[in-house]
């Protein structure tokens, strides 16, 4: 009995969590709409609120698949939603950037420096990938260090902010919903 149990746990290990792709699913989803709804400050360019989710999602959901899934999501919808001109590629390109560094930091640093080092570094670096990628395909409405002094460093501090009030939350409930899980399946 207990080597079926294995068999099935073992390959279990293998898959997504239908669980985990759903919460990711409506982080990116709040993103979204918190991207939506906040207004353009220079040449169009916004704190970027889905990276926020984006984040917490990485740093809650322990699956490194889930966590590609979601920064693959996070690119395209933001990709389709960006109010920057020529922003499409940059949001991609700054997306898949970002989640391979979160993952890394993830697998490096101790939890207690982690939320506030993802908030202030992931937000810097995407915003520099997203500035000096868009700098590559198209003009920038202004000057980079412009863009990067009025845009991505209050985006770094607000998302920095935001995720030592979220991240706790979005953890606590995860792992109640784990719990939960456990429960159920005895």
């Amino acid at each position: 009995m207990k080597q079926a149990e294995l068999s099935r746990d073992e390959i279990r290990r293998g898959e997504m969590s239908v669980g985990d792709l759903v919460l990711a699913g409506l982080l990116v989803a709040l993103g979204l709409v918190l991207h939506g709804v906040f207004p353009g400050i220079v040449g169009g360019m916004k704190p970027d609120f889905s990276l926020i989710m984006l984040f917490i999602a990485i740093m809650v959901i322990p699956d490194r698949k889930v966590a590609v899934v979601t920064g693959l999501a996070t690119a395209i919808i933001t990709a389709m939603t960006t109010t920057f001109p020529m922003g499409q590629i940059p949001n991609i390109v700054d997306k898949f950037v970002t989640t391979a560094l979160v993952l890394g930091m993830t697998a490096v640093l101790p939890r207690k420096v982690l939320v506030p080092a993802v908030g202030a570094v992931g937000t810097l670096v995407s915003g520099t990938v997203f500035l000096g990628t868009a700098a590559i395909i198209a003009d920038l409405p202004t000057s980079f260090i412009s863009l990067f002094a009025t845009v991505v460093l209050p985006a770094a501090g607000i998302n920095t902010a935001a995720l030592l009030v979220l991240y706790p939350l979005a953890a606590k409930l995860y792992s109640m919903q784990a719990v939960r899980g456990l429960r159920t399946a005895r």
